[in-house]
């Protein structure tokens, strides 16, 4: 179903996004572009707007920059001109990261996913310069991705209302847990943001989000799209019934101590994460199967 909300400026992506798992052949070693084709255009079937490729859980951090790049024109040539496509290009190094972006625009992405540089820590001045020398190397939207959980580094509010000024930093993949700083950060800014969080899709979206970016969405892409889709409606107790339907699922894909790229993984035909990632055990999968069964029998 597409609603007004898909098209406006302020969802350059639609609503719905997956960050997609990256497919592999059995032993790990190689990209399966068959099924990274099959698997992207079976999301945008069962109801994904946009797919973010090499993100964290594409496990961008062990696949090359030739994987990522064959990867993005592997599923633009699956799922057509249409279908957005943001391909996470961040790294700890800015000409590194430039490279990236030049190479995912040049692959036929749609936007950019970049992360602040992690490990090194910058300040908020280096954080900020580095945003803009990404942006300044593309013609190609970008979404800044806040998750100091895993960089070391926050992009500061104020960061961010500057770099808002830019015109092609369009957005932000928020995985800050601060709902008043992200509540400010939209009453200030025209940035569309986007929950990374999967517990907090709809309270943000309810607060003005722009959307999603979801792991669970490999899994349960349908389930994942109809709470928004209520929201839409106007069926704001159906919203939050079936966002509540979606909670046995969402607590062991994404905080049972396996990370999201693992426990996908074990719900979809990808082939076994790379090392150092070791395939989910046959009790976590069971119960993952379990879980994703009795969401979609209901």
């Amino acid at each position: 179903m597409t609603t007004d909300r898909d098209t406006t400026p302020h969802r350059p992506f639609g609503r719905a996004l997956c960050a997609m798992v990256t497919p592999f052949t059995p032993d790990g070693a190689a990209l399966d572009r068959d099924r990274a084709a099959a698997l992207a255009a079976g999301l945008v079937a069962r109801g994904c707007d946009g797919l973010v490729l090499n993100g964290t859980t594409g496990e961008s951090p062990t696949t090359s920059d030739a994987e990522k790049r064959e990867l993005i024109a592997a599923v633009r040539a699956a799922v057509g001109p249409s279908v957005p496509l943001v391909a996470g290009v961040g790294t700890a190094d800015t000409a590194h990261t430039v490279e990236l972006a030049r190479q995912a625009e040049a692959a036929g992405a749609n936007g950019l996913l970049v992360v602040p540089p992690y490990y090194s820590r910058p300040p908020q001045a280096a954080v900020e310069a580095h945003f803009r020398r990404v942006a300044d190397a593309t013609g190609l939207p970008v979404m800044l991705y806040d998750i100091p959980g895993r960089t070391a580094v926050r992009i500061e509010p104020d960061t961010m209302a500057r770099l808002a000024e830019h015109p092609r930093i369009v957005a932000v993949k928020d995985c800050a847990y601060d709902m008043l700083g992200t509540t400010g950060l939209l009453a200030r800014t025209p940035l569309a943001v986007y929950s990374g969080c999967e517990e907090l899709n709809l309270p943000l979206y309810a607060l003005g989000g722009a959307g999603f970016v979801s792991t669970v969405a490999n899994a349960a892409p349908a389930e994942v799209r109809a709470v928004v889709d209520a929201y839409d409606a106007g069926a704001t107790a159906e919203a939050a019934r079936l966002n509540g339907r979606l909670l046995t699922l969402t607590e062991l894909m994404m905080a049972s101590g396996l990370p999201g790229a693992v426990t996908a993984k074990a719900l979809v035909d990808a082939g076994p994460p790379r090392e150092p990632l070791q395939p989910a055990g046959r009790e976590a999968v069971d119960g993952l199967r379990g879980a994703l069964v009795e969401l979609v029998s209901r």
